[in-house]
Parts: structure tokens; C-alpha cells; sequence
């Protein structure tokens, strides 16, 4: 590496550091005293809605998966038996934080990360955070560990905001924004436009196995997204990594009247190479992915491979939790890349973009138009369309009750 490469690397690594957060120098007179797998249910019971005649919620898994190579799992992901986790963090002066983390994690949790936490001050959230992820580098830099990570870091900030009386955003720096614009992910998208979207993301039908049937199949829902949203919509397509480089080219230019945004995981998201050759020639086609890689070590061979135009973490998967993800963010806005979560519409997701300026916005998950709905995602409209909110109550705000 010559002088001027270093200079450059360490200008970016300065650049991209987090700003330091105000309650990191104080201490918190709190120990950690519990660490705990829960089971959670609503605090108020689901309101019961129907939707227009013909009509389901269809979240548009579809049948493009890495498994989808054998026709038994087309539309499975393989995960079965694999499930998430919530954990409860507890202190000697009895305030709580709760987290949500990635499939297989809890055991990790329970099993090895509960012991580094215990006695230790909460609000040393960097310093948790990285004891917890140097201590399972050695079996796992890139999986359930960072499932397991992710889930206790948001308890962490849960209880952080619980002690202090505020709500994560304000914890963050406040709100870049009021509201933050929303996209749909599914397929039933008449559903959605009826709501307000104006932006949809459908769920890939029918995967390359399925042939030239198959294609034209893909092609018709896109066909018909942009007949219901009409020529000022944006439309995305995710692939969930069920697709190749030839078919990917040759979809995308039969797509090419229906104007796609973007395209999301087309390829394994190890494929940095093939993401890189796939952007180069879809433009103006975007190229996305993240939810499916692994912390700042993972982005940043995105950025070196010049493999994205919008990063996706998941904040409960190899997005690490709010800590890891703030780093993500930090690192991708010096190369102005968008940041856009892996379900930032959720409760907790929702803190990180409504506080973050590469966050411009967020994706819904089965959007039920009730008015508890309306009310518990804090939906109004506008010129974007949808737009959602977050709570002010303190921590996440979560609305659950330890079942």
C-alpha cells in the first residue's frame, strides 16, 4: 500500500467511526444481574380485518430461494425448525430491556453470552458489544453468534432508553426527519396501492428451474404491479439469492418496459463479484442486498467490490444489533450509499432510520389496513405515500407483555 492508499483508508475509517453517544461517559449505577429467553404476546389482542374480495396477505416468498435448485423446496427457504429469539436483560435496581435476535441464536445467548454480561454496567454498550463478538469470532464470525449479538444489543438499548426515560431515537441524536416513507414488500399489491403506497416491493413467484413458463410468470406480476401503482411508482423485485447472472440479465431486460428499481439479492450475498458484474450492467436498475451479510467486515467487501448501489442489514441478523448497525451506516455514508434496513419498518428498526441521514426509508411488512394497525405503526400519508413514525415511550416502546 503507497502513502497516498493509507491516507486514504484511514480519512474513510476516521470518517466513518460513529459520533460518540452523550450517556456512554456516564455511569449508569446499574449491574446486570439476569439474562433470559422469553416468550412475548401483544398487549392488546390483533384486530381482526378483512380485505377486499380475492385479496390475501401474500409477503411473496415466492419460490426463488438458494434451495429453490431442488423443486421439492421451490418457495422454502430451509430454515425449518430455525426460529428467533426474544431476551430479557435485567438489573440490580429492576429495570429491563428486551431484544429480538436471528434463527439459532438463543442458545448462544443462554449458553455463552449471558456469563460476559453478568455484572456488567449496560450502558458500556461498545464495550459489550465487542467483548461479546471477540469472544465468538473463534466458531462463528458470520451466522448465530451474530444472531445472538444482535438480539442482546437491542435489550441493551431497550434498557438504556428504559433508564433514562427515553426512546432510542433521541439516544441516537434524535430524528433526522419526522416521518419516514415507506415501501410495501409483497405481492398483493392491489391491497397496497389501495392503502396508499406508492412504492412495492414484490416477492420473486417462480424460480430459474421453472423455465421459460417460469419467466413469463415473473414477468406478468411485475406487468401487473405497474399497471396498479401507474407510471409514477417505483417498483422493486426481490430474489432472495435464488438466481444466476444469465437469467438475472435476461429477466431484467424483458423487464425493462415496467421501469424496475430495483433488484434485491439476485445472487448469494458471498457473490461479491457477481453483484459487482451485475451492477455494472443493469443500470439504471439498481442492485441491492445486505440482510443476508455480516457485520462491518461483510459491507465493507460490498464497498471493495463495488457490488451495491443500496445496502440492506437486518438489525436482528448480521446487521449486530443497533451498535454494529450504526457503524454499517457510518461507513457507508462516506461513499453516499443508502442504508435502507432489512425490515427498518419495525418497532426497534424504526429508531435507526428515523436517526440516521443515509436512512431515507423503510420497509413495511404485511401492511393490514385496521385502524390498530394504523395507529401501533403511527401510518399517515402524503406525497411519498405511506409514512411511519416512531413510538415515544421509552427504549423501543415495545407493546408486549412476558407471556
Amino acid at each position: 500500500m503507497d502513502r497516498r492508499d493509507f491516507l486514504r483508508g484511514s480519512v474513510a475509517a476516521l470518517a466513518a467511526a460513529p459520533a460518540a453517544l452523550p450517556f456512554q461517559g456516564e455511569k449508569s449505577k446499574l449491574k446486570i444481574t439476569g439474562v433470559r429467553l422469553v416468550r412475548t404476546q401483544r398487549a392488546k389482542p390483533r384486530e381482526p380485518y378483512t380485505l377486499p374480495p380475492g385479496s390475501h396477505i401474500d409477503m411473496g416468498g415466492g419460490g426463488a430461494t438458494p434451495m429453490s435448485v431442488y423443486p421439492e423446496y421451490a418457495g422454502k427457504g430451509g430454515r425449518t425448525g430455525m426460529s428467533g429469539f426474544t431476551v430479557e436483560i435485567s438489573t440490580d435496581k429492576g429495570v429491563k430491556g428486551y431484544g429480538t435476535g436471528g434463527p439459532g441464536g438463543g442458545p448462544i445467548v443462554t449458553g455463552h453470552l449471558a456469563g460476559l454480561l453478568l455484572g456488567e454496567d449496560p450502558f458500556n454498550v461498545e464495550r459489550l458489544w465487542d467483548i461479546m463478538w471477540r469472544s465468538t469470532v473463534s466458531y462463528d464470525r458470520m451466522g448465530v453468534a451474530m444472531h445472538a449479538i444482535s438480539g442482546v444489543d437491542l435489550a441493551l438499548w431497550d434498557l438504556i432508553g428504559n433508564a433514562t426515560g427515553l426512546p432510542v431515537y433521541k439516544l441516537l441524536g434524535g430524528s433526522i426527519r419526522e416521518r419516514v416513507p415507506c415501501y410495501a414488500t409483497g405481492n398483493d399489491v392491489e391491497v397496497y396501492a389501495k392503502m396508499g403506497f406508492k412504492r412495492i416491493k414484490n416477492g420473486f413467484p417462480l424460480p430459474p428451474a421453472a423455465g421459460r413458463a417460469g419467466m413469463r410468470k415473473n414477468v406478468e406480476l411485475i406487468k401487473r404491479t405497474r399497471e396498479v401503482l401507474g407510471p409514477d411508482g417505483e417498483i422493486m423485485l426481490d430474489c432472495w439469492m435464488g438466481l444466476n447472472e444469465n437469467y438475472t440479465l435476461e429477466l431484467v431486460q424483458m423487464l425493462a418496459p415496467y421501469r424496475l428499481y430495483w433488484l434485491e439479492e439476485p445472487l448469494p450475498a458471498h457473490d461479491y463479484a457477481g453483484l459487482a458484474r451485475l451492477k455494472a450492467k443493469l443500470n439504471p436498475v439498481l442492485v441491492t442486498a445486505g440482510e443476508h451479510e455480516y457485520g462491518r467486515q461483510g459491507f465493507r467487501q460490498f464497498l471493495e467490490h463495488k457490488s451495491l448501489d443500496i445496502w440492506q442489514p437486518d438489525i436482528h441478523w448480521g446487521g449486530g444489533g443497533m451498535t454494529e448497525l450504526r457503524r454499517i451506516a457510518a461507513l457507508a455514508s462516506v461513499y453516499d450509499i443508502p442504508v435502507l434496513p432489512h425490515g427498518g419498518g419495525a418497532r426497534d428498526s424504526i429508531h435507526f432510520t428515523i436517526a440516521t441521514t443515509n436512512s431515507p426509508m423503510a420497509e413495511m411488512f404485511m401492511p393490514v389496513p385496521t385502524n390498530q394497525y394504523l395507529e401501533e405503526n403511527q401510518i399517515t400519508r402524503g406525497p411519498e405515500g405511506v409514512y411511519t413514525s416512531v413510538s415515544e415511550r421509552p427504549g423501543f416502546g415495545w407493546d408486549f407483555i412476558v407471556a
